[in-house]
């Protein structure tokens, strides 16, 4: 089959259109003929360490493999059809739509990919096509689990710094479908954008600087790598309110264990989960027209380099999504 494969770190150019073998499905797992997947932050961190968090330093190399890396195909998000499945298999069946998510082991960017019954996988939504349905599980799940974590509630006014972007999207419907006051940060290009997605107020970062503005928020959402932190937005926090740093780098997870002991304004890092209960979830908001995935720009699985140069830019808008087309020849 063919799969993207990088034996280096780099530029987008180390990635590699090759030939690999198939995957054949363990017990309890499934094949999955993968018809698209997508560039995520951290498939682009796995290549070249573009928007690693300040503090970080060696360590993502210690996760993905010091000298090189440890997993040759990335891809940690996907939406397909089951092909085949194990014998110990219950919850799915051949020719099953479904999409997913598992950063763990990656593979996505491939005609073919194994992923256990019990992860993160779940039936397709119905009203979406595969390129929608694989943009989903990596923004959407991490403002969700984010939203959750601060326990979102009704009425409270909520900043989303990076409102445009892949959890930024999402981030503005979910807390819009949780009847919060909904103010988004981004560019002057993307207001409108934003303001579609359900925002109550955009802000354009580029004429006004949210943090001194004089406005207060129960919760601000930040996906901007390196832009912000807890310092700079404490003055524009509530007193009970809490900095979602998704972005956040090691300044932000020793703040989130300093907050926990004493009261009041508090960090929330490194929240994400990847749950099939949390998918299943999306797809019932999304069968239910409350939330929608946002396409900047689409890539055949032969122009995933190109895919990940945009990308790297860091400006785009919602996802960047590579579809497949498995050949003949598996």
């Amino acid at each position: 089959m063919k799969a993207i494969v990088y034996t280096q770190y780099g530029p987008p150019d180390v990635l590699q259109l090759k030939e690999v073998e198939k995957p054949v499905p363990q017990d309890k797992e499934v094949l999955i003929r993968v018809c698209a997947t997508s560039v995520t932050t951290g498939d682009v961190n796995a290549r070249g360490f573009t928007f690693v968090p300040p503090g970080f330093g060696p360590l993502p190399r210690l996760m993905f493999g010091i000298r090189k890396p440890k997993r040759r195909i990335l891809g940690v998000e996907l939406a397909g059809e089951i092909e085949a499945v194990g014998k110990e298999v219950t919850l799915f069946k051949k020719g099953d739509e479904v999409f997913g998510i598992d950063s763990d082991r990656w593979g996505a960017y491939a005609e073919y990919v194994c992923r256990t019954e019990a992860g993160a996988l779940a039936i397709k939504p119905a009203n979406m096509t595969y390129e929608e349905a694989a943009a989903v599980p990596f923004g959407a799940g991490t403002a969700l689990s984010f939203l959750r974590a601060a326990n979102i509630r009704r009425g409270q006014k909520v900043l989303i710094n990076g409102a445009s972007g892949g959890v930024g999207t999402y981030a503005v419907q979910l807390a819009r479908y949780y009847e919060a006051e909904v103010t988004g940060v981004c560019s002057t290009a993307n207001i409108g954008l934003v303001k579609s997605l359900g925002a109550d107020q955009v802000i354009d970062y580029t004429q006004e600087d949210f943090t001194k503005n004089g406005e207060t928020y129960d919760l601000i959402l930040d996906t901007v790598v390196g832009q912000t932190s807890f310092s700079r937005c404490q003055g524009s926090l509530t007193p009970q309110g809490r900095y979602l740093a998704v972005a956040g780098g090691l300044p932000e997870a020793v703040q989130m264990l300093w907050t926990s002991m004493i009261g009041g304004k508090k960090v929330v890092f490194g929240s994400t989960t990847e749950r099939k209960e949390d998918l299943i979830f999306l797809k019932e908001l999304i069968e239910a027209g409350k939330i929608k995935a946002v396409i900047d720009r689409r890539y055949p699985l032969e122009q995933t380099a190109e895919a990940h140069r945009y990308a790297d830019k860091g400006h785009k808008k919602g996802n960047v999504v590579i579809t497949v087309e498995p050949s003949s020849k598996t």
